[in-house]
């Protein structure tokens, strides 16, 4: 069950639910692979980004109702221009379920909005020990590194996150000219 609102952490954290530990996220199946391998071979963007959703979708399921609560919360906080109470919520998701990938992605995201471009790439690094095909990260350390005046580095990093997803939207970000 998800609960929306600014408000859904608290409910949580007045509960019981803190009492356990956060379980392991799910092991990766062969249907995620296939769909990474999909993203690869796609004939057309149209179909590129349907099955680039469909992973979001998987990334975006929490290993338990906590840790969900606290992925949802934390992203809403952002929608809300909210930066540091979802800093904190991402924090304490991390705490919580260090294990997750999808919270170190999602702080890196906050921090990168927040220009906290070191930070945000220590978060990109965890993510990416997790999850290492996690496009999104992938592209937010391109992204972060290019906002650093780091273009060449930055370029670099974004050629390997076109090879794992090449409908990404910042592949527009490559020079021109420049071969993926």
């Amino acid at each position: 069950m998800r609960f929306k609102g600014p408000f859904s952490l608290a409910l949580v954290l007045a509960g019981p639910l803190m009492a356990g530990a956060c379980p392991n996220p799910a092991v990766v199946s062969e249907d995620h692979t296939n769909l990474f391998d999909t993203l690869k071979t796609s004939p057309t963007e149209m179909a590129g980004l349907s099955i680039q959703n469909q992973i979001w979708e998987l990334w975006i399921v929490a290993p338990d109702e906590q840790s969900q609560l606290m992925l949802d919360d934390g992203r809403e906080r952002i929608r809300y221009g909210d930066y540091e109470r979802a800093e904190n919520v991402f924090s304490e998701l991390i705490e919580y379920c260090p294990s997750y990938a999808e919270g170190w992605n999602q702080r890196a995201f906050l921090r990168f909005l927040r220009q906290d471009y070191g930070r945000a790439l220590d978060d990109i690094t965890e993510a990416l020990k997790l999850e290492p095909l996690h496009f999104g990260a992938l592209a937010g350390r391109a992204t972060t590194l290019i906002n650093m005046g780091r273009t060449e580095v930055g370029v670099e990093a974004l050629r390997e996150a076109i090879k794992v997803n090449p409908w990404l939207s910042e592949r527009h970000m490559m020079p021109r000219g420049e071969d993926l």
